[in-house]
């Protein structure tokens, strides 16, 4: 057979899509029983081995150039090549194709259609607009978590019988790790707290502001918060909080993280934090684990899922509860260190091999 898949994500993000892709992408490779791989995307890598890459050129400008790729010429592409299936990561398509070309969708989370103030305008707008036809026509759809197959089996029931649940996996680089360098490099000097996503309001960092306001002020120590991520969309009414926090010379704002850096800010921290409102699975919780470092994680969607019983829940929002868990974190990594050996254990089932043969399985099953 010769599958396709749709991997600008590989290349035009940063974030949780990005790794996701990646990871899928070659782990699918070194898993593939022989069939032939193909993937779109807006630049090579000399560095993957194991499938064709094709560039379809992109750009914002001129208007419309975007909807002519994603409407016409990867259909065309696809078409061309003889494509018998596409895997579309980023669940926006595929479109135009023809008829006997099996579809897998992937689902990362409903969060544009359930929580559309969370958004921008334009992303819960063309999920409205396009997201149920995709499904209605798609074959397969992979979902990451327990939590999003009942969303899309509440909000999409038509589509229910189509869904596979595969968890996604961690990459090896995340294991216990003291790189040098790392922590001076982002100007962290203090034992600290960690977050790691995008800035936006999904993340729920007001609340974490909060909480580490009221952590410094119960326990008057020289704790120093750090939140590691770009700025997203949305993102005004935290930079105004941060700018007014009385302790905003003990939280580091490090920006965008490279990706040889996170193991180790992982690693050193005293817990990771995890407020957020809303996630498909919560990939960074699994990451902390992988790298012995205790979580604290909001009590609500996906996250009791990925975090399982090693993790401590909070009320998302209740910022008093959380700076207690902080607290308690911090007493616990002063007396005791860390022991991640039921961390190793449990993070084993998040496995992207694992992931890539039941994939590998689905994708035959489409062709019988």
């Amino acid at each position: 057979m010769r599958i396709a898949i749709l991997a600008d994500p590989i290349d035009n993000q940063h974030a949780g899509i990005h790794v996701y892709t990646r990871e899928m992408t070659e782990a699918l490779i070194r898993n593939n029983p022989g069939h032939e791989l193909i993937l779109l995307r807006e630049r090579t890598d000399a560095n993957l081995k194991g499938a064709e890459q094709i560039i379809v050129w992109n750009t914002r400008l001129p208007i419309g150039f975007a909807s002519l790729r994603l409407f016409f010429l990867i259909p065309f592409i696809l078409h061309r090549k003889k494509i018998d299936i596409v895997i579309e990561p980023a669940h926006f398509g595929p479109f135009n194709l023809l008829s006997h070309i099996k579809r897998v969708t992937i689902i990362h989370d409903l969060t544009p259609i359930l929580f559309p103030e969370l958004h921008r305008w334009h992303s819960q707008f063309l999920q409205k607009i396009f997201l149920k036809g995709i499904l209605n026509k798609t074959n397969l759809i992979i979902s990451n978590s327990d939590n999003t197959s009942n969303d899309i089996c509440k909000v999409y029931p038509k589509n229910c019988k189509k869904i596979k649940r595969i968890y996604p996996g961690v990459s090896s680089i995340f294991k216990p790790s003291n790189k040098h360098g790392v922590l001076d490099k982002y100007k962290i000097t203090s034992p600290y707290f960690l977050f790691v996503g995008t800035i936006e309001p999904r993340k729920n960092l007001l609340v974490l502001l909060e909480a580490f306001k009221l952590f410094i002020q119960n326990s008057n120590s020289s704790f120093t918060l750090v939140i590691a991520g770009g700025i997203g969309w949305k993102a005004e009414t935290f930079l105004e909080a941060l700018i007014n926090h009385p302790y905003k010379d003990q939280i580091v704002c490090t920006g965008f993280i490279a990706l040889d850096d996170l193991p180790t800010l992982y690693s050193q921290a005293i817990t990771f934090i995890y407020p957020s409102l809303y996630e498909g699975f919560g990939l960074p919780i699994v990451e902390a684990m992988s790298c012995g470092t205790s979580v604290i994680a909001a009590n609500n969607s996906s996250l009791t899922e990925s975090g399982g019983k090693l993790t401590h829940y909070f009320n998302a929002n209740d910022p008093e509860a959380l700076s207690t868990l902080m607290f308690k974190a911090s007493r616990e990594n002063i007396k005791q260190g860390k022991d991640s050996s039921a961390f190793t254990t449990y993070v084993k089932q998040f496995n992207w091999d694992a992931f890539a043969q039941t994939m590998w399985q689905e994708i035959l099953e489409l062709k019988k």
